[in-house]
């Protein structure tokens, strides 16, 4: 059966194309994935890990990497970094390669006001990543479906975004793919939509003794995205108290992802001034759920915290 869900799978490929960018559940421990604005959001140095294994009960999963580097230069302001993410995908292991270099500046608009536009340019590589199977190996004929003129394609790409937070509040936007990269490995073009991310958050932080915060918060937020006709929106609720931090998300749009929904997310993890680790599992609640199961996704961040200043880069986000 795998070796048959490789050879569906090649032909779809061959007749068109319909490329979505790989999924994160813990998308704010991602945050170069999620916008170059996010580039220097911290106050020093920042390396984020991530993995994610889609659909694990499936005889051939989708799985995701990324690991990201970011730092903020206070004296211009300027946030730089660089982020790694390959997806595979089916027992061919097709997926994708994308390498790119982000920069975010910092504005301060008002006292407590600032804004963060920021750019993105990346290098991106389409293919297959393991060996194939094609039906003539399995029934000892010839194929109708021609061998792919090449292994992988290869092109360039850019994004942009805008962030505009405070201490407890932040709103932002994504445009990704802008020029629409081709990832055909033929002759004919297959061009990867743009997509395009909406998100945002509040944080309540509760009093302490003699009206001091705490470090007990709950921080609501909300993502929207689409990439041509696939619509999703995220919906969730973060506890934090020192170090634990517990969360739920919802993702889907009723009686458009089904009528429940796509999934469910449960979020743990420990959060410290410098090391983060989060685990979550995506429990599916759509019309998949008595044919695959849920997801799981692991992250790690660590900062390389500068000596103690006014914090500049740092955004409120959840960090999970």
């Amino acid at each position: 059966m795998r070796k048959f869900f490789t050879i569906i799978l090649f032909f779809l490929l061959y007749r068109s194309v319909y490329c979505q960018d790989p999924q994160f559940s813990q998308f704010y421990s991602n945050p170069l994935y999620l916008g170059p604005s996010f580039a220097g959001a911290v106050d020093g140095s920042r390396i984020c890990l991530a993995y994610r294994d889609q659909w694990w009960e499936a005889s051939s999963p989708f799985r995701a990497y990324s690991i990201s580097y970011d730092h903020y230069f206070s004296t211009f302001n300027s946030g730089i970094g660089v982020l790694a993410y390959h997806d595979v995908s089916g027992t061919g292991k097709m997926g994708s390669l994308n390498i790119g270099l982000h920069y975010s500046y910092n504005f301060q608009i008002f006292h407590t006001w600032h804004v963060r536009p920021g750019l993105s340019f990346a290098y991106v590589e389409h293919g297959f990543f393991g060996d194939l199977t094609f039906i003539d190996e399995i029934i000892g004929s010839s194929t109708s479906v021609p061998d792919p003129s090449r292994e992988r394609s290869r092109d360039i790409d850019i994004g942009t975004s805008a962030l505009i937070y405070t201490k407890k509040f932040w709103i932002g936007g994504s445009a990704d793919h802008l020029l629409t990269p081709n990832i055909s490995l033929y002759a004919s073009e297959a061009k990867v939509d743009i997509k395009y991310s909406c998100y945002g958050g509040y944080e309540f932080r509760r009093k302490g003794k003699l009206l001091k915060p705490s470090d007990e918060t709950m921080t609501f937020a909300f993502m929207y995205k689409q990439q041509a006709s696939i619509r999703q929106f995220d919906l969730g609720v973060y506890w934090h108290n020192y170090p634990l931090v517990l969360g739920l998300w919802y993702r889907g749009i009723p009686f458009v992802n089904s009528h429940r929904g796509d999934a469910m997310v449960f979020l743990v993890g420990i959060k410290t001034r410098q090391l983060n680790i989060g685990y979550s599992y995506d429990f599916t609640i759509s019309n998949l759920l008595s044919d695959v199961r849920g997801s799981h996704e692991i992250t790690l961040t660590y900062k390389f915290l500068l000596p103690k200043r006014k914090k500049k880069g740092e955004v409120p986000c959840p960090e999970f």
